[in-house]
Order: structure tokens, then C-alpha cells, then sequence
């Protein structure tokens, strides 16, 4: 609605927009979305500057998602799946928009603030500590920050920016060096050697050892250190799969291979804790990989593929991988989607990766040009590197990935596929947890035992044990109200008796005393009862014992606080005696103590107060 060719500024802010909506339409076709790290943050800066150079044309409502459509005319016939995506495109873009207000609005409303301040102390520049608060706590960009002050004749002080920008990125870096498992040298001037892989390798010599981020020579007993085996069978940690585990043993000692990891060259390397003897370099190690554990990461990662693939079949083509970790317990898969998966529709996802397994279909590994295999309709993980030959991972008529991980030569040898958890981790990205094999297996067992706990419990039988439960939470339901109706009465006899001990003090009616009550609210609701029975300055001190501790609450009409009476005061007194203490307003307070045998001091003590207090 706005015309090309107007004036400068204008035309600049129609083409950054235009650009913009191209570039941010091709992003989510490709399956970045803002949430994503890496090209997620350059999607993040392509929406927050169209949009705000639309608020700049005076563009106030969402725009951006009507902009795809344009877009997506423009090219089509030339991008097909722009077209055919288009919704999905334009929904997430419409979310984003909508987050961006809320963070335009927060922002604003901060920023004008420090701008009145600024202004007050007759200051022209805003500390760039507030400026990265605003960046950093409330997503508030800073150049819009910058613009803002520009047309105050303010300036943002960009160094301290900068610098709180830079303190922020070295607590980040320090938190992920916290993670780390170890230290490792500089490996350049060792003399390792060719280094091999061979997963059917069982021997090998150690040409390299570290500890305490220095080369050695040897370990003791104890010890916990990384090292290198000329030959591997270990699979090294990558692609969301944890490294192998195992055992080394030599002539003169023995060590556990807790973690498999790589250098940044690529060289596989052990983090091994010694349990007896000594290791050397030069050492020949007998190897002992944990096959059962491999087998199980192996299951969860071949079952991560599969659940991929029925994913995209069952929900929708834009589902698309974003982030993933497979060890031998369970397997994690974050995806796109801006909306929960139903119950429904996980039960077809299980449902179909059950069915796969069920057929016994061989795995099959390839190793081919990157290009071609993408043209076959491998699917290849945003912002994963890639060489220029992949090994790309096939489940015949259902699956295909690039994938460098660990894999069952039949995906039957996965044995069950059970899904145990679908949540949502951050904007856009949902999270399927899932168990497959023995942990699957476990998991169905427990379930069994739970239910025939359940029907042993309950004296029914599988069939009728719905109705059992729902006959129970009928039955409860009317006890509670029974329950309801009787304690209604008991409330209403314990305040007439306490009515009938009421007290006058200087023309103040004056109820102390003890009920009976379930909990607090059953409390208040008996003070209440007395003190709308006053005609008259009153005050109600009610306590009671619950759960073997003291309770109390002071309630004074208004008649009785205009007579001086302040229940805050009254109650903090009164739970004192029983080793407690409170406080609260002057015609409404509650307490506790810890000394129930001291309740008659304590009515006594309310006594002696309420009178001190009457005017």
C-alpha cells in the first residue's frame, strides 16, 4: 500500500522489506526457523528489521506473512515447494511477528522510561549496560535502541555495550568449558602416526596419552586420562550419539573406557579411568567394546531415522530435525513445529515405526557424492558440515539420511518403538522422547504390573476397570460433599458455642476460643461466621490444632478496628506463646506455633491484649 518511487527513505525501507520477505520465505522453506541456532539468528534479524522499517513506513499491524504470498507468486514454477509450503511459511512468520510486537512493546515502554530519566538529569548518552539489558534480557534490538535515542538527540555509549557484549560471550564460552570431560594438549609435535578405524579391530597399541592437560607417558591405578590406539573399533561421540564404552587390558594393567570422543582433525581418541595396574605408550591392549551398550545406541539411532520418516508422513513435511541425542537408554528428537502432536497422531507415528520394524528390512550403508545423494532425497541435518562424500544411512522405501552414526544391520533388531513423552523445548521446536529394545520392553512390563496392581486393588477385573474408577471418583464426589455439609455443621455448633462464651470488654463483644478445622480455610470461614453475628465492635480469635501444629486467625469487624482493636498485632502476640509468629492487617491476621499443649496461654494471653488495645 505504500508507493515505490515516493522519496528516498521510503523507497530504501520498501526494498529492505521486499529483500527481506524473499529471503526470510526461502529460510523456513529450508527449514531454519527462529529458534534455531546459527542461521536461526540471522532469521531472527531479517524479521525484526522488515518489521521495523515497517514501523517505520507506519506500518503498525502483521504484514509479512501477506508478503509470502507475493513471494511465493513471484516464483512460482520456479520453486514449486514455496508454493505447496506456503502456510506452514507464513504461520511461522506470523508467530514471529507477533513475539516481535510483545518485544517492541516491552522494549518501548523500558526505553522510554531510561529516556525520561536521561532527560531529568539533562544526560544525552544511555549507558550501554541498559542497552544490552535491553539486547540481552528482552530481545530488544540495538539498533532500534540506537534509533530511538537518535531521534531524542540522545546516543547509546556503544563501548559499554560492546564490552557488556563481551563479558557475556566469555561467561558463555566459560559455561561450555565447564562441560568439558577433559583438557587436551597441543597433539601437533606428537609422534602418533597414522591412525586407523576398524570396528572388528581387537588389538592395538597406545601411541598417545594425556593427563591434566600434559602428554605423559604412562598411567597408575586411578588415574583418569584421555588416550590414543593406533587401530579403533570405539565409535566416537557426534551426531547427538554418545561414544562407545568398553575396556582395555595389557600385560601389566586394566582400564574402563568411560567415553569415546574426536580431536578436532577428526582422530578418535579414549577417556579411559585405570581400575589396575599401569598403561604405557607402546603398549599392546587387548579391546573389549560394550557391545550390548553399542547395540542399544545403535537400536535408538536406526529407530530416530524411522521416526523421522513417519513424522514427516503423519504430521507434515515441514517437520524437519533440530537438534537430536541417542545413547543406550532412550533417544531425544527435536523437531520443527509450532503446535503440540496430538495423541492421535503420535499413536500413528508409533504405530508406523512399529510396522517397519515388524518387516525386518536390512540397513543399508553407502558412501556417495554429497550432491548425488541429495538429488536421491537424502534428508541432511541445517547447518551440519558435510564432506564431499557422505555416508548416507537407508531403511529401503521409508528412510533415508545422511548420518556418519552407529546403526542396526536390521531395523527388527530394534525389537518395540515406544514414544514416552512429546513436549515443547522453545519456540517452534517440539521434543519426542523415546525408548526402543530391552528399555521398551521394561517399560510395556512395568506398565503391565501397574495395571494388575491396580485390578488387584481395586477387586475388579482389565475389562470392568474403567467403570471401577469411574464409580470411585462418583462415590468420592458425593462423600466430599457429605463431608462438606458436616463440617458446615460443625463449624456453625462450635460457633454458637463459643457465642455462648462471648465476652464484653468496654462495649466490645470479644469470642476466643478453640474448633475444630481441617485446614485454614475452614478457619476463616468460622471467624467470618462469628464476626457477622456482631451487631456491634467485635473481635473473633479462633485457633486450632491441624496436623499437630497450631493455627490461628484474628478477624476484627470495622466497628472494632475504628475501637483501636489491630488483628495483626493481637495474633503476633498470641502465636508467640506457642512458639510461632505472624502478623497482618488491622481487621484480618493469621499464624502458627509449634506448641499445641500452650493453646489455653495462648486465648489468655488474647485476652489480656484485646483489652490493652480497646480506646
Amino acid at each position: 500500500n505504500k508507493e515505490y518511487g515516493k522519496d528516498k527513505e521510503t523507497d530504501i525501507s520498501l526494498k529492505v522489506i521486499a529483500d527481506h520477505a524473499r529471503s526470510i520465505s526461502f529460510m523456513v522453506m529450508d527449514g531454519i526457523l527462529p529458534s534455531n541456532e546459527g542461521r536461526g539468528y540471522v532469521l531472527r534479524r531479517l524479521l525484526r528489521r522488515a518489521v521495523r522499517h515497517a514501523r517505520m513506513l507506519g506500518i503498525e499491524d502483521k504484514f509479512l506473512a501477506g508478503a509470502v504470498d507475493v513471494v511465493a507468486e513471484i516464483y512460482s514454477g520456479v520453486y514449486d515447494e514455496l508454493t505447496n509450503r506456503k502456510d506452514y511459511i507464513k504461520k511461522v512468520i506470523s508467530l514471529e511477528e507477533d513475539r516481535f510486537a510483545t518485544t517492541l512493546t516491552q522494549g518501548m515502554d523500558l526505553l522510554n522510561a531510561e529516556i525520561e530519566k536521561l532527560k531529568a538529569e539533562n544526560k544525552t548518552v544511555l549507558d550501554g549496560e541498559v542497552g544490552f539489558k535491553l539486547y540481552d534480557t528482552y530481545g530488544f534490538p540495538w539498533e532500534l535502541t540506537d534509533e530511538i535515542l537518535h531521534e531524542n538527540n540522545m546516543t547509546l555509549d556503544k563501548e559499554a555495550f560492546d564490552k557488556a557484549m563481551d563479558e557475556q560471550r566469555t561467561r558463555a564460552r566459560n559455561a561450555r568449558g565447564e562441560n568439558k570431560r577433559m583438557d587436551i594438549p597441543d597433539l601437533r609435535d606428537s609422534n602418533i602416526g597414522e591412525l586407523k578405524i576398524d570396528e572388528n579391530a581387537r588389538q592395538a597399541k597406545i601411541v598417545c596419552i594425556w593427563k591434566d592437560a600434559k602428554t605423559t607417558d604412562s598411567l597408575e591405578d586411578g588415574d583418569e586420562a584421555g588416550l590414543i590406539l593406533d587401530v579403533t573399533p570405539f565409535y566416537a561421540e557426534g551426531g547427538g550419539q554418545e561414544g562407545d564404552i568398553g575396556s582395555l587390558k595389557t600385560d601389566m594393567g586394566k582400564a574402563q573406557v568411560i567415553d569415546t570422543k574426536k580431536l578436532p582433525d577428526g582422530s578418535v581418541y579414549n577417556i579411559v579411568h585405570v581400575t589396575e595396574g599401569s598403561l604405557r605408550i607402546g603398549d599392546t591392549v587387548e579391546i573389549t567394546v560394550d557391545m550390548e551398550n553399542k547395540l542399544a545406541s545403535a537400536r535408538n539411532h536406526t529407530a530416530t531415522h524411522l521416526l523421522q520418516a513417519a513424522l514427516k508422513r503423519v504430521v507434515g513435511n515441514h517437520i524437519n530435525q533440530a537438534g537430536s541425542a541417542v545413547n543406550a537408554h532412550h533417544l531425544r528428537f527435536d523437531f520443527s513445529s509450532f503446535e503440540p502432536i496430538n495423541a492421535e497422531q503420535l499413536q500413528q507415528v508409533e504405530e508406523m515405526v512399529n510396522a517397519e520394524i515388524l518387516k525386518g528390512k536390512d540397513v543399508k550403508i553407502t558412501h556417495m557424492n554429497q550432491e548425488d545423494a541429495k538429488k536421491a532425497g537424502a534428508m541432511a541435518l541445517f547447518g551440519e558440515k558435510y564432506g564431499d562424500i557422505v555416508r548416507v544411512v537407508t531403511v529401503p522405501d521409508f528412510s533415508m539420511e545422511l548420518c556418519g552414526g552407529s546403526h542396526v544391520k536390521n531395523i527388527g533388531q530394534i525389537g518395540m518403538f515406544k514414544i514416552v513423552s512429546e513436549t515443547g523445548v522453545a519456540a517452534g521446536v517440539r521434543r519426542i522422547e523415546a525408548i526402543t529394545g530391552k528399555a521398551a520392553i521394561e517399560y510395556m512390563n512395568a506398565k503391565a504390573e501397574l495395571l494388575q496392581k491396580a485390578i488387584t486393588t481395586l477387586k475388579t477385573n482389565e475389562d470392568n476397570l474403567c467403570d471401577k474408577v469411574k464409580n470411585l471418583l462418583s462415590e468420592n464426589k458425593e462423600m466430599k460433599t457429605e463431608i462438606a455439609k458436616v463440617q458446615a455443621e460443625r463449624a456453625k455448633a462450635d460457633s454458637n458455642k463459643l457465642l455462648m462464651a462471648l465476652k464484653e470488654y468496654n462495649g466490645v463483644n470479644v469470642v476466643v476460643g478453640k474448633i475444630q478445622a481441617a485446614n485454614m480455610d475452614e478457619l476463616r470461614n468460622s471467624a467470618d461466621l462469628l464476626c457477622n453475628k456482631f451487631d456491634k465492635a467485635g473481635v473473633v480469635v479462633l485457633g486450632a490444632v491441624i496436623n499437630d501444629k497450631v493455627n490461628f486467625v484474628v478477624k476484627a469487624n470495622k466497628d472494632g478496628v475504628a475501637r483501636g482493636l489491630h488483628a495483626g498485632k493481637i495474633i503476633k502476640e498470641v502465636a508467640m506463646v506457642t512458639g510461632g509468629n505472624g502478623g497482618g492487617r488491622p481487621d484480618m491476621a493469621q499464624a502458627g506455633g509449634k506448641q499445641p499443649e500452650k493453646l489455653n496461654e495462648a486465648f489468655a494471653k488474647a485476652h489480656e491484649i484485646i483489652q490493652s488495645q480497646i480506646k
